[in-house]
């Protein structure tokens, strides 16, 4: 009997919305063949992650069995499912397999750190299929709010698997491929081991949205407009900014797009072939010399990016363009939880402006590209599989799909980020759990989230920082008095002195008295003085700063 098996990993987007990255295997134990779905990031945010650029799935473990991995599938070229490529490459090294649109944008993510275009294969849609190792895997078109996104179809030796991508129940998407019922129940006729699914919308108790129902209302809005318009949505969802250019367009205005992600998306879907008849644009150096009711810009920052055009627009002037009073500026999209803080503060700008700020509260300007509760149970029960694995959701979200399931009967099963499954037989069981953290691009550099780099900043952040220098000479005996630095904390204290004063001094009788087992010993001059400046410092502030002392000798 072959004890060959099949095994998911999670690695990302299990217990998270955000940095996806999914892997498979089949083989013995311990010598499965791999391949990974989807290497995506997320983004930081200032209570947690101070001075992060991006986030990543920590790919330790995929790194040590580099050899055992096959290739590397991207289902759709958002940034939480391929935004990691460029960075993860050249430590897995396996080609990359994509359709044409997220293709095109790999390539130009590759491109960035060196790497030959021939690292990223471009794959048409099923029934075409790419072997890797023991698996079989194809591209099976769904809509989403992305062109060209995918579920795949993996097929192994021990049964076919779906992993679902992102996704939503779409028949009129625009732009993209419509979802077919009639495709996917085909391909699942044989019989469906796992559907590993979207869990994003599992909460929302309604029908999924079609993304044509919002072009009339939006066409409404702007041809109602007095003054310039400005839009805002994800750069990525092609169809919406089709839409915004059509409404400006039919409401005789000139289309100019701002932001370097929407021009690159806009630019890759008409390279590729799936956006066509998009209204013309102008540069920003004309639509500065058109009257302001002739202007309709569609802009990047739909999240509050600090510095995409909709911050910059509501701080000022960007590319020569500043709004003014009766201008207006529609958010046609989701504010993603976490963002609302930055969302909303870009929006008090505008209004401090003058500007009317629609946003989608009333559910009439975007529709979710993920599919909602009742899309989930029709998907389950269109592929029927023996078992459903929810992902791309947090927690509570993996936790409430696996009961959507089991409510009709359905095995589910909660896997979370590191835990292996192996899928063979008839009862999923967990195999192994490996350490699935995660990783920091900070500037230039890659750290881990558990390397005390980001713990560290914090704790300056929130306790502020005292630089104590303190020179001795050649016969261990102070020269001079100790001085201080103070980064981030008050000038005096509850003495009404200057806490640099109070704290010298303090350091300066710590010196007098101390002995010479004490002057002769850096460690123990470090910490004596760090513990008298964080006792001074709370006693006069009520903090405890970090402290670094500089020791110099004069030899």
């Amino acid at each position: 009997m072959s004890n060959e098996r099949i095994i998911y990993l999670p690695l990302g987007g299990a217990g998270e919305i955000g940095m996806n990255c999914y892997v498979y295997g089949y083989g013995e134990p311990g010598k499965e063949r791999l391949i990974v779905v989807d290497l995506g990031v997320a983004f930081p945010d200032m209570d947690s992650s101070p001075g992060v650029d991006i986030i990543f799935a920590d790919i330790a473990w995929l790194e040590q069995n580099r050899d055992r991995i096959e290739a590397v599938f991207i289902t759709h070229a958002h940034e939480d499912h391929i935004g990691a490529v460029g960075h993860c490459f050249e430590r897995l090294g396996v080609r990359i397999h994509a359709r044409a649109f997220t293709a095109n944008l790999a390539r130009q993510k590759l491109a960035e750190y060196g790497y030959s275009e021939d690292t990223v294969q471009t794959c048409s849609k099923w029934p075409e299929t790419v072997e890797a190792g023991p698996f079989k895997v194809g591209f099976l078109p769904i809509s989403h709010s992305i062109p060209e996104s995918s579920a795949l179809v993996i097929d192994t030796p021990g049964g076919r698997l779906i992993h679902s991508g992102d996704f939503k129940l779409d028949p009129t998407p625009i732009v993209g491929e419509a979802f077919d019922p009639e495709l996917f129940a085909e391909v699942s006729a044989g019989g469906v081991k796992a559907l590993i699914c979207d869990s994003t919308n599992v909460f929302s108790p309604n029908p999924g949205r079609s993304e044509v129902e919002v072009g009339p209302n939006i066409e409404e809005l702007v041809a109602g407009a007095p003054n310039m318009v400005v839009a805002t949505t994800f750069a990525s969802n092609v169809a919406r900014v089709k839409t915004l250019a059509e409404a400006g367009s039919k409401a005789g205005r000139s289309i100019c797009l701002l932001g370097r992600a929407m021009r690159r998306m806009i630019e890759a879907a008409i390279e590729t072939g799936v956006l066509t008849d998009f209204p013309p644009v102008i540069g920003p150096e004309d639509a500065v010399q058109i009257p302001r009711e002739n202007v309709m810009l569609i802009v990047t920052g739909s999240q509050g990016e600090r510095r995409a055009a909709s911050a910059q627009l509501s701080r000022g002037k960007y590319n020569g363009i500043e709004l003014k009073e009766g201008d207006m500026f529609l958010f046609s999209s989701k504010t993603i939880p976490g963002n609302e803080k930055d969302v909303i503060r870009i929006m008090n700008n505008l209004s401090e402006k003058g500007v009317d700020v629609v946003d989608d509260s009333a559910g009439k300007y975007h529709v979710s590209g993920h599919a909602n509760g009742p899309d989930l149970e029709r998907l389950h029960e269109i592929v029927s599989p023996q078992l459903v694995i929810p992902m791309h959701g947090e927690h509570r979200h993996l936790r409430e799909h696996v009961k959507l399931a089991k409510a009709k009967g359905r095995a589910g099963v909660l896997a979370v980020n590191g835990m292996m499954m192996d899928l063979s037989g008839n009862e999923p069981t967990v195999a192994e759990w490996i350490d699935a953290g995660r990783t920091y691009l900070d500037g230039s550099v890659q750290i881990g989230a558990l390397d005390g780099i980001v713990r560290d900043r914090i704790r300056m952040a929130l306790n502020g920082h005292v630089i104590v220098t303190v020179i001795l000479d050649e016969d261990d005996e102070p020269l001079g008095e100790p001085w201080c630095e103070l980064k981030g904390l008050p000038e005096t204290g509850r003495s009404n002195a200057s806490l640099v004063e109070v704290l010298e001094e303090d350091l300066s009788q710590f010196l007098g008295r101390a002995g010479e087992k004490t002057l002769t010993d850096d460690d123990k001059i470090e910490e004596g003085m760090r513990r008298i400046v964080r006792n001074t410092a709370q006693n006069e502030i009520g903090k405890k700063p970090e402290v670094t002392i500089v020791v110099s000798r004069l030899s």
